[in-house]
């Protein structure tokens, strides 16, 4: 029986295939408050600024493609299972051939209804103000906006629980709930981390196991480690 890897990812494997981070260090997403573009809140008060952000990002989608980490992580499944936790919302996870893969905060190629609880839809093409969903309600992007629950938490946390190997990729454990999945790895599980900037690696894993390195590169060595450690 293959081993469970189970993968929590973030903005730095996508921010290799072109795809600008969430936050910049100056607070600001694209030029804009975070509230104003990624709230209920900032949607109520200008929809057509919160479509149109989201268009924009929508569109970039189809300029950029799934990098080498995406990809080698897809070719891990020839000898794990393995299932990705992202927190990103592009779909470079899905083009880059993995099989399994939850998004923690939405999904830019998927719409809903302003209503709760509505069915998702698939949608690429840009959302505007009277786009209604099925129900008759105002589309919306699937996006888990700030203040939003986060439905697919439990899910997330179920995976967590039943890994053997478990990997951290391109995120610096800084957004919650998401970076709580962590807490929830049993005992015996081993745990990687790849990332350049994180703050304290050691409160997660060991010297040996935290690849200082762009997502690329770590996928790289990690990939070789995994196989003759494990294979």
């Amino acid at each position: 029986m293959k081993k469970k890897l189970v993968v929590l990812s973030g903005a730095g494997i996508s921010a290799e295939s072109g795809i600008k981070t969430f936050r910049d260090y100056n607070g600001l997403w694209e030029n804009h408050r975070i509230e104003d573009v990624a709230s209920p809140e900032g949607f109520a008060r200008n929809p057509q600024l919160v479509l149109d952000f989201y268009n924009a990002r929508r569109r970039q989608l189809k300029e950029v493609e799934p990098n080498t980490a995406h990809k080698l992580l897809a070719e891990l499944e020839d000898f794990f299972d393995v299932h990705i936790i992202t927190q990103n919302v592009d779909d470079l996870h899905e083009r880059g051939g993995s099989a399994k893969i939850t998004h923690l905060h939405g999904e830019l190629t998927k719409a809903k209804s302003i209503r709760e609880n509505s069915e998702i839809v698939d949608y690429i093409d840009d959302i505007k103000v009277g786009d209604l969903h099925p129900d008759g309600s105002q589309l919306r992007p699937h996006i888990v906006w700030f203040g939003e629950m986060v439905p697919e938490m439990d899910k997330a946390i179920d995976m967590a629980s039943q890994a053997d190997l478990f990997l951290v990729i391109g995120t610096s454990m800084q957004v919650y709930p998401a970076a709580s999945v962590i807490r929830y790895v049993p005992m015996h599980c081993e745990i990687f981390v790849i990332d350049p900037d994180m703050e304290n690696p050691n409160a997660f894993t060991n010297n040996e196991n935290h690849f200082k390195t762009s997502a690329t590169e770590g996928m790289k060595l990690l990939k070789d480690l995994l196989i003759k450690k494990y294979q």
